[in-house]
């Protein structure tokens, strides 16, 4: 039997497989856009730029070496990076090395390890498209191919044009995945993130701080919460507008992001108040950090149009003691407890928690208490 046809019509059994899938994705990637663009004030598309051929891997298998050159040459005319393998144990060392985006397979009589090929990719790389191209048209052997996992189903002879409609088709599919794995990224964002300042919000926050509790506690290591909050912010409002007032909290957050490592966690905790986590952190890397910070921000001039405003913070920072078992609330509100007292004692200035009586030092007498201890 021939493998080609020249004639374009297609046998009944020849479903569309991925039509109903492309446009559900297509329905709830226009609703991820939407949504995004609503909370940014600004439209996102999710389109991805047109992607050559010669970028698209595509593994041929078939155990007859006159069938593979067959199925390889269309794919080549289009431009295609095909490959081709004969063997069950080829087909996997060029799967596992190449990863390529559509394996096209046959059952590779009489071993019947093409629906074994088959399952072995649907366990491992579940994004990966496979179209079955095989002279058993019977319904038992198209229903077991796509009930194994199978994207789509071709029987032989077929039409090369369509042979490269329906490769184009699982492409297509393959790049929808991948922009739905990008907006549920960027859903994930939204929910996790505050829109003004791009910090993260109070939302995820304790989880976070949790996690970094618990690999403290299984590894010996530190961990730091600092709570700032900017002095006197009402007079930003009050002798200006709130538009200003958003403006300079941005600013803040940026300061924040310039000044905190990849592993931290910084956070804007309602208002004008923000919460950073320090991972890893000691009690000399804490008050280097909080001092930095606030003397970045007296030093800044938040300047937008007519407006501009010099402003100090206030900030106070609890570590975990070793051994401590605490929970994320109750480092918060230690270290909230310190910051309540930087505010009291005259503003601009860092407070840290002590466990001993008083509970709460001075920046300055501390540092200068270590240095006497150590001399």
């Amino acid at each position: 039997m021939p493998l080609i046809k020249t004639s374009v019509k297609s046998p009944d059994y020849n479903l569309d497989l991925g039509h109903g899938l492309e446009l559900r994705l297509n329905e709830f990637l226009s609703l991820a856009e939407r949504r995004i663009g609503r909370y940014n004030g600004r439209g996102m598309s999710f389109e991805t730029n047109y992607k050559q051929p010669k970028s698209r891997r595509i593994l041929v298998i078939d155990d007859d070496k006159d069938n593979l050159e067959i199925l390889l040459e269309p794919l080549r005319w289009e431009g295609y990076d095909a490959r081709g393998a004969m063997t069950e144990k080829d087909a996997h060392k060029i799967i596992e090395s190449w990863i390529p985006h559509v394996v096209i397979l046959d059952w590779i009589a009489p071993s019947m390890a093409g629906l074994r090929v088959l399952r072995t990719i649907r366990q491992r790389l579940a994004h990966v498209s496979c179209v079955f191209v095989s002279e058993n048209s019977s319904t038992e052997a198209i229903i077991e191919a796509l009930d194994s996992g199978a994207d789509d189903y071709i029987v032989k002879p077929f039409v090369p044009l369509e042979l490269l409609a329906r490769i184009r088709s699982q492409l297509r599919i393959r790049d929808l995945h991948e922009q739905l794995l990008y907006a549920n990224e960027k859903l994930k964002e939204l929910v996790d993130t505050d829109d003004l300042t791009g910090l993260y919000n109070m939302r995820s926050l304790y989880q976070r701080l949790d996690f970094e509790l618990e690999r403290g506690r299984r590894f010996g290591r530190d961990a730091c919460v600092v709570m700032m909050d900017m002095d006197y912010f009402k007079t930003v409002n009050d002798g200006h507008d709130h538009l200003f007032g958003s403006y300079v909290l941005s600013e803040i957050g940026k300061i924040i992001r310039a000044n905190t490592r990849n592993i931290d966690i910084p956070a804007r905790y309602g208002g004008d108040e923000f919460l950073m986590v320090l991972t890893e952190t000691n009690h000399e890397g804490a008050m280097h950090f909080c001092e930095r910070l606030r003397d970045n921000i007296e030093k800044t001039v938040f300047r937008n149009g007519e407006d501009s405003k010099k402003l100090t913070a206030s900030l106070g920072f609890a570590i975990t003691l070793p051994g401590e078992n605490i929970s994320a609330r109750e480092l918060v509100r230690r270290a909230d407890h310190a910051l309540y007292e930087a505010k009291r004692n005259g503003r601009n200035q860092v407070r840290f928690y002590q466990p001993e009586p008083g509970k709460v030092a001075n920046f300055k007498a501390g540092a200068e208490n270590r240095k006497k201890a150590a001399g």
